[in-house]
């Protein structure tokens, strides 16, 4: 009886372990659902709103100019950041001050991005930390799922690009 009750255990123990680490593959490399709290991505992303990211796109370099990505926070490596990407390395950033009487320009160097929120008075984001190593980029966001009057693909930016050219 005693050997019956350990071999249940057992199988059982195995499996919870096989299916932990699937699950764990699963949320690591294909994507998860996430909350999005704070104001530095309205009105795209609201506070408390629920998304989808995927991870592939980072893994195969997927990361486009206009996409909504998770990273890990420059400043806070325990958190995360909720930002759309503005610009990609090589890329030539107009950077505006608070006033926007003062124009500057910035350079994404090389395996770096740059990173704004929608919410541009009400985000801290590339502009006061700089580009960011696309390795701390975790995934994508491309869809809402919460709340329901908001279900469906996300919008571009409100902002457009201040990719420049010249």
């Amino acid at each position: 009886m005693l050997r019956g009750a350990l071999g249940k255990t057992f199988r059982l123990l195995g499996y919870t372990i096989q299916y932990g680490c699937i699950a764990h593959c699963a949320f690591e490399y294909v994507g998860g659902v996430v909350m999005c709290s704070g104001p530095s991505m309205e009105p795209t992303i609201q506070n408390s709103d629920i998304v989808f990211a995927e991870n592939l796109s980072r893994h195969f370099y997927g990361i486009q100019r206009g996409d909504i990505v998770i990273a890990k926070s420059p400043n806070d490596p325990k958190s995360n950041i909720c930002k759309r990407v503005i610009g990609l390395e090589g890329d030539k950033i107009l950077t505006n001050s608070s006033s926007d009487f003062f124009k500057s320009h910035s350079y994404v160097p090389t395996g770096h991005v740059w990173l704004e929120g929608d919410n541009l008075k009400n985000s801290t984001d590339s502009r006061y930390y700089g580009p960011i190593p696309y390795g701390l980029i975790r995934g994508r966001i491309f869809f809402k799922i919460w709340p329901l009057s908001d279900f469906g693909f996300l919008r571009d930016s409100p902002n457009g690009y201040r990719f420049s050219d010249d």
